[in-house]
């Protein structure tokens, strides 16, 4: 069973920045697509960022390159690098993660951000 921890997350300013972190254990992680969804209050769960085993990135329209995904298979780790925020960002954040065909969740890391 493969197990997604977020952590990170947290208040920060209008034009802050955050890093969230992803660490999985229970599956190779290297060979898993992985990926940050968000979910603001009243609105849909929707997609940030996602990487591929090979590194591979796609993005959201909305980070508009202030969001960077990557990955440390070594540490089994994927990170979201969040800067210039916006109170628009507030959200609980997600990592995601499929491997061979399955989907897994974590529990999500709650970001404010605000003044």
């Amino acid at each position: 069973q493969v197990q997604l921890v977020e952590s990170g997350g947290g208040l920060v300013q209008p034009g802050g920045s955050l890093r969230l972190s992803c660490a999985a254990s229970g599956s190779t992680f290297s060979d898993g697509m992985m990926g940050w969804y968000r979910q603001a209050p009243g609105k849909e769960r929707e997609l940030v960022a996602i990487i591929s085993r090979y590194g591979d990135t796609n993005y959201a329209d909305f980070t508009k390159g202030r969001f960077t995904i990557s990955r440390d298979n070594a540490k089994n780790t994927v990170y979201l690098q969040m800067n210039s925020l916006k109170p628009e960002d507030t959200a609980v954040y997600y990592c995601w993660g499929r491997w061979y065909g399955i989907e897994y969740w974590g529990k999500g890391t709650l970001v404010t951000v605000s003044s």
